[in-house]
């Protein structure tokens, strides 16, 4: 098992917080760190290597006349 850590970010890509998160890889390390997408952001990280950025995606909506 390896410790990585996430981080959420706000708008202008600060820090909000960091998530640790101990698994048995990257693949695994990316999936866990997929599922903390929220309305923010969430970059993966093992110690000063970046694995991923996770972006999320934005509410849209349905601007139909009635």
């Amino acid at each position: 098992m390896h410790a990585y850590r996430a981080y959420l970010l706000d708008q202008g890509g600060h820090v909000l917080r960091a998530v640790e998160l101990v698994c048995e890889g990257d693949a695994a390390a990316s999936q866990a760190a997929r599922q903390l997408v929220d309305g923010h952001d969430v970059e993966l990280w093992d110690r000063a290597r970046k694995i991923a950025i996770f972006k999320h995606e934005p509410e849209t909506r349905d601007l139909q006349s009635t």
